[in-house]
């Protein structure tokens, strides 16, 4: 993580392209365009084409990937580009967001109001199990910034007050507060708090790192996939687990 590499890569996007045209109203979203940058300031690394395929980043021996909707939609391409190149795909985190509401027919934007959920890597996991099959895939590897970000929503929902059904219009980065890289199978371990107990459940990870009961569940489902943690049997209704003997911190 480099807070002063992040800050030129957004002055290079928000700085002079949203300058020009305003917020969002380029073909590339400003939170990828940002993330392009900063993995890649050499603009003759981006968008080459491999194959079928174009990369967003190609440094000449790895493809970077920056995704930031789902996973499910780059099966094909993730598939065509493991089978000759190590790839790395990044997906941003929302950290703290503050939500700006924007009238489209006015343009008028509502003062930013900061949501009450703070973000964590464990949000990737939703994302993860889409493309689980890949995941034992020693050449794909994965980055998880955690992002301050203002995000813009447009206020054409169905709800009386037009936010519940929204659509997201941009979402600008303001800082990067962290990053969770996975390299190898032992990086996943960084998921398992050192507080939990010798054999646990998922319900004593939720408690643990403060997690609600499906992402506890998806996260163990997915170290269960990778070999990082075995199942012992039941307690109750719940998959009682252990760490994998194998693995080390």
């Amino acid at each position: 993580m480099d807070e002063r590499l992040f800050q030129e890569a957004r002055n290079r996007v928000i700085g002079k392209q949203r300058e020009r045209t305003g917020i969002g109203t380029l073909q590339e979203k400003t939170l990828h365009a940002v993330f392009k940058n900063y993995y890649a300031p050499d603009e003759g690394m981006h968008e080459i084409p491999l194959g079928a395929y174009v990369a967003d980043i190609y440094t000449g021996t790895e493809i970077i990937e920056i995704q930031n909707g789902s996973f499910y939609r780059i099966r094909e391409k993730l598939n065509a580009f493991l089978s000759e190149y190590t790839v790395t795909l990044v997906y941003p985190i929302p950290h703290t967001k503050w939500l700006i509401w924007m009238d489209e027919k006015t343009g008028e934007l509502s003062q930013r109001r900061k949501s009450p959920v703070t973000g964590n890597a464990y949000r990737a996991f939703s994302e993860l199990y889409r493309i689980k099959d890949f995941l034992c895939r020693e050449n794909l590897h994965f980055r998880f910034p955690l992002v301050d970000m203002e995000e813009y929503r447009l206020l054409n929902g169905w709800s009386k007050d037009r936010k519940k059904g929204s659509c997201r219009y941009d979402r600008i980065p303001i800082a990067l507060f962290d990053e969770v890289i996975i390299e190898r199978r032992e990086d996943y371990l960084c998921f398992l708090p050192y507080e939990l107990p010798e054999e646990f459940t998922s319900g004593d990870l939720a408690r643990t790192a403060k997690l609600c009961a499906k992402t506890a569940g998806l996260t163990l489902h997915i170290l269960f996939h990778l070999g990082i943690i075995e199942r012992l049997g039941k307690k109750g209704h719940a998959y009682l687990y252990k760490m994998n003997a194998e693995m080390e911190r």
